[in-house]
């Protein structure tokens, strides 16, 4: 299982050049994606393409998406992430998810890259 955060999930949804390899995972195994980050990616297109095609966008990603809702475990994780600093506070419920699940975090945020030697998980850079 791998985790997606919204770097990742936009570029799926925008069909940019890591778009294929994302799909090739969705297809293979389902990818995980915090409630928390899937608001994010909501919000983002709402801006973009305005609230029908967002809407339309995001819910076919929660249909096939294993989408994990933070309980206190997860919020208290994602604080210990935040406080480290460097990263805003939705990407720490990304890193913190990743960890949960023992997975693989799936970005392109250059803040979430730079830090991967900081992070209890590992981080893939789909900009390469």
């Amino acid at each position: 299982m791998v985790v997606l955060d919204s770097w990742a999930l936009l570029a799926y949804l925008k069909d940019e050049p890591s778009a294929g390899r994302i799909e090739g995972e969705w297809l293979e195994r389902k990818p995980a994606v915090c409630s928390i980050n899937l608001g994010e990616a909501l919000y983002m297109r709402i801006r973009e393409s305005g609230a029908r095609a967002a809407a339309t966008d995001i819910e076919a990603v929660r249909r096939t998406a294993t989408v994990v809702d933070p309980d206190w475990e997860l919020v208290a994780a994602a604080a210990q992430v935040k406080a480290r600093g460097g990263l805003a506070y939705a990407d720490a419920f990304c890193v913190a998810t990743a960890e949960r699940l023992d997975a693989a975090l799936w970005t392109g945020d250059p803040e979430i890259v730079d830090a991967a030697d900081d992070l209890s998980c590992e981080v893939v850079d789909l900009r390469i």
